[in-house]
């Protein structure tokens, strides 16, 4: 052993003491055994590996054999726990099913690989026993019922020889292909119509479908609207069954179904005020269908304007632009019914009320688009110089340009606790409010008693309710947990220069503590290898932590 490696020589004295103690052991169970374990301690140092080899329990199964020889490939020194994890890293698919809860593995509650599979039994043993009687499928992902769960049914039916159990197919159609009269031209999805109990056990749902059958419908055999086995293109106009019952000849269209109900041709169902666009009030009511449907109904569209049938009663010869309803009423041409507020997107109120039309109307009614927007008409009155933009009714209303209901809390910076009771004008030197600034340093510079140490975004920490009410959670909110003895510290005690977003804030315990390192940085930066936050004089020693002497 080179003298230059003194770590090394304690490690390895310490692995020989171990080694004595369980020889001493063994040469009370079998001298030959322990006399074998003595001799190779006593020669002096050995390789960890030599040791492990000579332990072994016995011979790993012939799937393992080509690690066996690796120790670590399926044990970790010290660490029973972190064997799930190794066993993980060659079983991929099964650490898939823990990792997603699928599966029987998936729906384990523990995950100790060794529990079940116990290696060491020699090259032919089987360390995944299996019990075809007692195992209980519901808890994978494929539940048997039904005719599924017969006696009959063996796991053979299924899982085939040289397949792993995993890769089982669960479509139906991947074992029943042969059972299928339709020869796949419905395709794959038989559960859509059949159960797991009896493949003559049909729950095919029609109403599920484009074509629910209602009335009469329910009582037509299938085979009368579907010719094709397939029941693939099977008609769904009524027209394509029932012509020979059309007694309109077609003039009013296909769509019988706007009229007649499946219950029987001569029930009517159609109602002009409830079934199309256009509702029939006061003289349009008495008016008989062939004064305005003069063509074939559905194919010559019929009018809807009042001026495409009463252009000779327009007494204003156009100027409203043939909008006769905006003013007058079906009941009687004389009764005028025009309502701005009711009939506009603009109502009139307050010292709107008293304007005159043609103040705002200056061109042809509904030709020429009157503006709504009160830039519009009162630019002139704009103190904030456009800067507002043009919707003066967020903030003012029609009573008067000095009644304002602006409410803060829509914009970008929304006034609470101790800004509600600042005056607009500390805020916003000029009428053009949007130069304010939102940034807290912008107006609580003078406050700041860290210097910018913690840079601009007071928010962060204090709120609008006071300076002194803080709270900043650094350990949710950074990478940095403080426990141990980082509690309590000071924050200008680690940031002591200003906060920069673009340079973080070194986080290794030799950034602050290098001054702490007695070993003068031979092991690194990473101190919380060995020791731990509430001091350094505690070291970690396996699972635990020691008291290092003074």
């Amino acid at each position: 052993m080179p003298a230059e490696c003194p770590s090394l020589m304690r490690a390895t004295r310490f692995f020989q003491q171990a080694i004595c103690k369980l020889t001493t052991w063994h040469l009370a169970r079998g001298w030959r055994f322990g006399l074998v374990i003595l001799s190779t301690v006593l020669a002096g140092p050995v390789h960890a590996a030599d040791v492990e080899t000579v332990l072994m329990p016995g011979a790993v199964i012939e799937g393992h054999a080509k690690i066996e020889a690796d120790c670590k490939k399926c044990h970790f020194r010290f660490d029973k726990s972190a064997q799930v994890s190794l066993c993980n890293d060659c079983h991929k698919d099964i650490a898939k099913d823990f990792e997603l809860h699928r599966g029987r593995h998936g729906r384990l509650k523990e995950h100790e690989c060794r529990v079940c599979h116990t290696d060491h039994k020699g090259r032919n043993a089987n360390i995944s026993p299996f019990d075809e009687k007692t195992f209980d499928h519901n808890q994978t992902d494929f539940e048997l019922k039904g005719g599924h769960a017969k006696p009959k049914v063996v796991c053979r039916d299924c899982h085939l020889p040289k397949t792993k159990f995993r890769d089982a197919p669960t479509a139906c159609n991947a074992c029943h292909k042969k059972d299928d009269p339709h020869k796949g031209k419905l395709g794959t999805q038989c559960a859509n119509c059949h159960t797991e109990r009896d493949w003559k056990d049909v729950r095919f749902d029609h109403s599920k479908t484009h074509f629910p059958l209602l009335g009469k419908h329910a009582d037509v055999a299938c085979k009368e609207c579907h010719k094709d086995p397939s029941f693939k293109d099977a008609p769904t106009t009524c027209i394509a069954c029932h012509k020979k019952d059309d007694k309109h000849k077609t003039r009013f269209g296909a769509k019988c179904e706007t009229c007649h109900v499946e219950k029987d041709w001569k029930t009517l169902r159609f109602e002009h005020d409830r079934d199309t666009k256009y509702v029939l009030r006061g003289k349009h009511a008495l008016t008989k269908c062939v004064a305005c449907h003069k063509g074939f109904l559905y194919k010559d569209k019929t009018p809807t304007t009042c001026v495409a049938c009463h252009t000779k009663d327009d007494k204003h010869k156009g100027k409203f632009s043939g909008k006769c309803e905006n003013c007058h009423v079906e009941k009687d041409w004389a009764a005028v019914i025009f309502d701005h507020n009711r009939q506009t997107k603009y109502p009139l109120v307050d010292k709107h009320v008293p304007v005159k039309c043609e103040a705002c109307h200056k061109g042809v009614m509904y030709k020429d688009k009157t503006d709504s927007f009160c830039y519009s008409c009162h630019e002139k009155d704009d103190k904030h110089k456009g800067q507002e933009g043009k919707n003066c009714v967020q903030c003012h209303n029609e009573r008067s340009w000095t009644s304002t209901k602006f409410d803060h809390d829509l914009t970008k910076f929304p006034l609470l606790s101790k800004h509600q009771d600042v005056k607009c004008k500390e805020c916003h030197l000029t009428a053009t409010y949007k130069d304010a600034e939102i940034a807290c340093v912008s107006c609580h510079l003078k406050d700041d008693k860290h210097k910018r140490r913690l840079g601009p975004d007071c928010g962060l920490c204090h709120n609008a309710r006071g300076w002194k009410i803080w709270d900043y959670d650094h350990d949710q909110r950074t990478r940095f947990k403080l426990d141990g003895g980082h509690k309590g510290i000071d924050c200008l005690a680690c940031h002591k220069k200003p906060t920069n977003q673009d340079v973080k804030l070194p986080i290794a315990c030799g950034s602050c503590h290098a001054w702490d390192d007695v070993h003068n940085g031979r092991f690194g930066q990473a101190c919380e290898r060995c020791h731990v936050t509430s001091s350094f004089k505690k070291v970690r020693i396996g699972i635990g932590t020691m008291q290092l002497k003074q």
